[in-house]
């Protein structure tokens, strides 16, 4: 399962802001503008993620690193994604879309003949996002960290380890990635060169 959608089904951010005043600073991205879809397209690395769900924290210690690209399709009300993940030293890409739902702020994925939502939380000052579990009992509760870069300033993880705070996860159930695994560098280069190719040939 695709670490991007390892996550459950109802709204985890209204019980956080009505539970606890460590998520007061959390700010989701609803309603989700054209604007808002513009700048999440491009490269973002995964970072890390800390799930109380095992099948989630499974996965994630499968991921050795991981980046992919967003396009946006504004007409649709959909992301385009190219994914590449190494697992097991080897490469693994997966082309697909999410849904848009833009009033909530929230992003799905069909997967394994489920769909699979996540709340969107950008932060106020940085090039990161954060995707929030949604809330199915604190057994499921979860977030995932992205970077433009594949290494994070410390004001940018202090974001992330404040979200993972305000939700009671603790910080060593946290399972960060490392960009010096990474082993899809060369698959990326040749899609890149087709890419390439294609758009001059139109």
């Amino acid at each position: 399962m695709a670490l991007l959608w390892a996550l459950a089904v109802l709204s985890l951010l209204p019980l956080l802001d009505a539970q606890s005043p460590k998520c007061a600073n959390l700010m989701t991205a609803a309603p989700i503008s054209n604007t808002t879809m513009d700048w999440l397209s491009g490269k973002w690395f995964y970072i890390g993620s800390a799930f109380r769900n095992p099948e989630y924290n499974e996965s994630a210690r499968a991921i050795q690193a991981a980046f992919f690209y967003f396009e946006p399709s504004h007409a649709e009300d959909k992301l385009i994604v190219r994914e590449y993940q190494t697992i097991a030293d080897k490469c693994v890409y997966n082309c697909s879309y999410i849904n848009i739902y833009r009033q909530n702020g929230t992003l799905s994925k069909f997967e394994m003949d489920r769909e699979h939502f996540a709340d969107l939380l950008l932060s106020k000052h940085f090039r990161t996002f954060m995707l929030a579990a949604s809330w199915n009992g604190t057994k499921n509760v979860g977030v995932s960290f992205y970077a433009d870069k594949p290494e994070v300033t410390q004001e940018q993880k202090k974001e992330f380890l404040d979200v993972i705070k305000c939700i009671d996860i603790q910080e060593s159930e946290i399972i960060y990635t490392d960009e010096k695994k990474d082993a899809c560098g060369p698959l990326q280069k040749q899609h890149e060169e087709e890419r390439k190719k294609e758009t001059e040939g139109s």
